[in-house]
């Protein structure tokens, strides 16, 4: 019995490498389409998390019956979840996880292999992604500090689209740029996404 778990080991390993190879790389377009949303429907938060820092959660005002959010202020914007008032179905969408949402650049959508992420710097809150070869782009700040819910806004490029298949709006959004954005190390000609 051991000696059959030995030879079959490296073969495990190897289907382990490779499906963790192919989870991570993106996808083509061809599946899913991505359509404009209505930008004022939607808030992107960085959400604070019992072990410290924050995650990002997005809410959707579906419908008007009752405020899903409330904003107080600017630099940053602080922002109250009503949603976790009421009952919210129908009414309110909230996006809490890679489930919810990941990121798109033109027609490729990267799923698992651009992790988005908050990121508590100096000065300021940023939702930043790690590419798949190691570089760094922001793609949303806050313009400034605070310990509870804050609003993040995204920078130039970057737009919230819903994944579609077909004509069939999915419950799941993109954080999507038409195009990569350009590092500054780039721009020096030092590595790439």
């Amino acid at each position: 019995m051991l000696s059959a778990f030995r030879r079959l080991a490296p073969a495990l390993v190897g289907l382990a490498s490779a499906t963790t190879a192919l989870l991570s790389q993106p996808a083509q377009a061809g599946l899913f389409d991505a359509k404009e949303v209505e930008s004022t429907q939607f808030i992107l938060v960085a959400a604070p998390i019992p072990s410290g820092g924050a995650q990002l959660n997005i809410y959707e005002q579906k419908k008007d019956t009752r405020p899903c959010y409330s904003r107080v202020g600017s630099s940053p914007t602080t922002v109250k979840p009503l949603l976790a008032t009421f009952d919210f179905t129908g009414i309110c969408g909230r996006y809490m996880d890679s489930n919810g949402y990941s990121v798109r650049i033109g027609e490729m959508d990267y799923g698992s292999a651009m992790r988005l992420r908050v990121v508590m710097l100096d000065e300021d809150i940023v939702l930043m992604s790690t590419g798949p070869n190691g570089g760094e782009v922001v793609m949303a700040r806050a313009g400034g500090l605070d310990d509870g819910y804050v609003e993040l806004k995204l920078e130039p490029g970057w737009s919230l689209k819903r994944r579609h298949y077909g004509e069939r709006a999915l419950g799941h959004l993109y954080v999507h740029n038409e195009s990569l954005p350009i590092r500054r190390d780039q721009e020096e000609g030092e590595g790439d996404w």
